[in-house]
């Protein structure tokens, strides 16, 4: 199991921290005003869809101006949820995964054309020569030749020594068992929805950042945005139900909470495409700094290296019925989609993620430094159309404002 490290001491409360905890308490005390303008709508989407429970938040020029959470932890339960609840964001963890590239390449530690081989190729030797030429960048932006998951890639996730070795580790075996594929990129759009690439991704972020990913994520991401909440794999705490938990649908249509373990996630080798979970209200905060571009802080990454994470690298294929947690047109920069919806004047950064038992999904608005999050602890057809009624509604009004 991978090591917990004890969290940080308390900082001595300070003028100047005590002033920035009242402005914090002074705008959780507005959230929660507001959010009691959207708690009635969202508790009717709730109810027309059958879901369990349903959280979304609106982030306006740096402020949370809306945020609620309604239903209950298990569908059919008593349990209510609460707005501090943490939500599984699934493949949304990617834009975060960019972000932790894009603070390499900052450092100077990786470029963009920083390829698998050059960073990897003496930790694994023995690389295909196309796979070895893959770049960082054509793996955050799935257009590398990296398959989307096939039966191969799913039987490397689940392999039978995942409890033998760290994580680390049992990445570097992963790739090692699939070193030797040659890679192509489809002709037309090279697009391919590839959490393998994302896997691979993350380990060149963890190869010269000298961490694993999960460390990465909690020292570079969520303490510098105050994440209190965000963690990685199963929202739940091992024998608690403190979260909203994922449900399964069977073959037969029958709904099964899933509680905790292996089975309440994808497997953690795979982190890297999307295993992180949240507050909606700590969701807000990555959304909105995402929407300002950059220039609010903290300062993750610089303004022009954020652009360059949120601008097309590549054009997407359009995909009839898409599983919820990949697009179905539009374009893709690093970790973003970029798509124009017919509610809205101009593209949108956008994403899905689902690990099959959760759905949370996001627009960012950088032109108007607007954000809407949106999250479900249930998947499929029914989730995916109560969170896009969300998202159409929560934007339409608030971009108009």
């Amino acid at each position: 199991m991978p090591q917990i490290e004890p969290r940080t001491p308390r900082p001595i409360l300070t003028g100047h921290v005590l002033a920035g905890l009242l402005a914090v308490m002074l705008l959780f005390a507005a959230t929660v005003v507001r959010g009691q303008e959207i708690d009635g709508y969202l508790a009717d989407v709730r109810a027309e869809y059958g879901l369990p429970a349903l959280a979304a938040a609106v982030v306006q020029d740096g402020a949370i101006v809306a945020a609620a959470a309604v239903g209950t932890r298990i569908l059919g339960g008593t349990q209510p949820v609460a707005i501090t609840d943490r939500f599984h964001i699934g493949s949304n963890t990617k834009s975060m995964t960019a972000t932790l590239a894009g603070m390499m390449v900052d450092e100077g530690k990786l470029r963009w054309d920083s390829t698998v081989g050059e960073v990897l190729g003496d930790d694994v030797p023995g690389m295909s020569a196309s796979l070895a030429a893959a770049s960082l960048e054509q793996l955050l932006s799935h257009s590398s030749g990296i398959p989307s998951d096939n039966e191969q890639i799913l039987d490397l996730y689940f392999s039978a020594d995942a409890f033998d070795y760290n994580l680390t580790d049992l990445r570097h075996r992963l790739l090692d068992q699939w070193k030797t594929t040659e890679i192509e990129r489809p002709q037309g759009s090279p697009f391919q929805y590839s959490n393998l690439g994302y896997v691979i991704a993350g380990m060149m972020i963890q190869k010269v950042a000298g961490k694993p990913w999960e460390q990465l994520m909690h020292d570079r991401i969520f303490s510098p945005l105050d994440m209190q909440t965000a963690g990685l794999g199963p929202q739940a705490t091992y024998g608690l139900i403190d979260a909203p938990v994922g449900h399964r649908i069977g073959p037969d249509g029958t709904v099964i909470p899933m509680l905790w373990g292996p089975a309440a996630d994808m497997p953690q080798v795979i982190a890297p495409a999307g295993n992180a979970h949240m507050s909606i209200l700590d969701y807000a905060k990555w959304a909105g700094w995402n929407a300002g571009k950059g220039t609010r802080g903290p300062a993750l990454v610089t303004p022009q290296t954020l652009t360059h994470i949120q601008s097309v690298k590549v054009d997407t294929p359009v995909r009839k019925n898409p599983p919820p947690g990949t697009p179905g047109t539009g374009s893709y920069g690093l970790g973003w989609g970029i798509v124009t919806f017919d509610w809205a004047d101009g593209p949108l950064l956008t994403h899905n993620g689902s690990n099959s038992m959760n759905l949370a999904r996001i627009v960012v608005d950088p032109t108007l430094d607007l954000a809407i999050i949106v999250a479900t602890n249930f998947p499929g057809a029914q989730a995916n159309a109560a969170t896009g009624s969300v998202l159409q509604h929560l934007y339409t009004v608030y971009s108009a404002k």
